[in-house]
C-alpha cells in the first residue's frame, strides 16, 4: 500500500509539473519599445501598464521594456507593430500622424491648452474616433495615452523670448510636417531628425535646439548639452502606448481585456505623474544651471503665426476644419471661420 499511494503521488505529481509546463508554454513576455529613457513619462506610463498587466493576468503574462529606442526609432516601431513582429510601443503622436493623418489635430500648434484639455479630448469621443481611425489606417491600437506636457525649446546658444531671436538658431524637429510647418511660420527652417539621433547632435553641435516637454528634457540629461529653455506652450506632449492589432487579435479575450484595462488605468496613472512630478523637475533643471525665460508679449506672435500659417493647410489631413471645430468646441473655445 505505501508502494502503491507513493506511485499515485508520483503521477499526480507529474501531471501537475505536466500542466504547468503547459502553461508556461503559453505564457508570453511582450516586448515593448519606449522612446525616452528611465524617469521619463514615458517609462512611467510603461512600467504603470506592466505592473497592472501581470496583476490582471495573474502573472502569467507580462512585457519588457526597451528604453531609449533600444528597438528602433518611434515611427519604425509603428511599422513594425503594424506587420506584427513588435508587440508595444510608447511614442509621441507625431510619430503616428504620417500613418494616421487625422490623429495631426493633437499636434496642431496652441490646440492643447492645458493638462485637462489633453485629458478631456484623450479620454472622450474624439479621442476614440482616432483610436478607430489609427486602428483602420496604422494597424495598431492605442490603448493608453502619456501625458508629458508641453514642448519647451531649449537650445545651446542664446536666450531666446522672441521670434527675432531664433535666427542663427539650427533646431531639431521630429520628421513631422505639421511642426516643420510652425517653425517656417517663425521664421527659420528646422532640421527634421530621428529621435535616437538627437542628443548626439545637440553634443557635436549639429543641431542647436529642440523641443520637448521638461520631464523629457530632464530623463534625457539634455541639460548636459542645453543651457536656455524658452518656455512656449505650442504643443502638449501626447504620447499613446500602441499594440500591435495582429498581436492583440492573436490574444485570449481575458488578456485583451486585461490589456485594455491596464492601459486605461495607467493613463490616469500618467497624469497624475505629471501633475506631481513637472514643478519639481523644473526647479531641477534650474539648479543644474538650466536658464528658463517665459517668450515675450505673451507668445501672442507665436500664436498668431502658428495658427494663421498652420492650423488651414492641415484642414483636409485632419478630416476638415470642422473636425478642428468639434475639437474646440469641446474644449469650450470659439469655432474658426474660413
Amino acid at each position: 500500500m505505501k508502494f502503491a499511494g507513493k506511485l499515485a503521488a508520483t503521477a499526480g505529481l507529474a501531471v501537475a509539473l505536466f500542466l504547468n509546463a503547459a502553461e508556461d508554454v503559453s505564457a508570453k513576455n511582450f516586448k515593448m519599445a519606449v522612446g525616452d529613457a528611465h524617469g521619463s513619462a514615458q517609462h512611467a506610463l510603461g512600467e504603470k501598464f506592466v505592473e497592472l498587466f501581470e496583476a490582471k493576468t495573474g502573472g502569467k503574462h507580462t512585457a519588457k521594456m526597451f528604453l531609449n529606442g533600444q528597438l528602433g526609432s518611434e515611427q519604425d516601431t509603428v511599422n513594425e507593430a503594424a506587420i506584427g513582429t513588435l508587440d508595444f510601443s510608447i511614442l509621441a503622436i507625431n510619430n503616428i500622424t504620417p500613418f494616421s493623418p487625422t490623429v495631426g489635430v493633437f499636434t496642431l500648434p496652441y490646440v492643447i491648452l492645458s493638462l485637462e484639455d489633453a485629458e478631456k479630448l484623450t479620454q472622450g469621443e474624439i479621442g476614440q474616433e482616432l483610436v478607430d481611425n489609427t486602428l483602420r489606417d496604422a494597424g495598431v491600437r492605442i490603448v493608453g495615452w502619456t501625458y508629458t506636457g508641453f514642448r519647451v525649446l531649449t537650445n545651446s546658444k542664446k536666450p531666446i523670448k522672441t521670434l527675432e531671436d531664433l535666427d542663427g538658431v539650427v533646431v531639431r524637429v521630429p520628421k513631422n510636417e505639421i511642426m516643420i510647418d510652425t517653425y517656417k511660420s517663425w521664421g527659420i527652417n528646422p532640421t527634421p531628425m530621428a529621435w535616437s539621433e538627437t542628443f548626439t547632435a545637440l553634443q557635436q553641435k549639429v543641431v542647436d535646439g529642440q523641443d520637448n516637454p521638461y520631464l523629457t528634457v530632464h530623463s534625457m540629461k539634455f541639460y548636459e548639452v542645453q543651457k536656455y529653455v524658452t518656455a512656449i506652450r505650442y504643443i502638449f506632449s501626447i504620447e499613446p502606448l500602441i499594440v500591435s492589432e495582429a498581436v492583440f487579435q492573436d490574444m485570449d479575450e481575458d488578456v485583451q481585456k486585461a490589456v485594455i484595462e491596464a492601459g486605461k488605468e495607467a493613463t490616469l496613472h500618467s497624469a497624475n505623474h505629471l501633475r506631481e512630478s513637472e514643478a519639481a523637475i523644473r526647479e531641477d533643471l534650474l539648479a543644474k544651471g538650466m536658464q528658463i525665460d517665459e517668450p515675450a508679449d505673451g507668445e501672442k506672435e507665436w500664436i498668431e503665426k502658428a495658427t494663421t500659417a498652420v492650423w488651414p493647410k492641415y484642414y483636409d489631413s485632419i478630416g476638415g476644419v470642422d473636425k478642428l471645430n468639434t475639437v474646440l468646441t469641446s474644449l469650450g473655445r470659439d469655432p474658426v471661420k474660413e
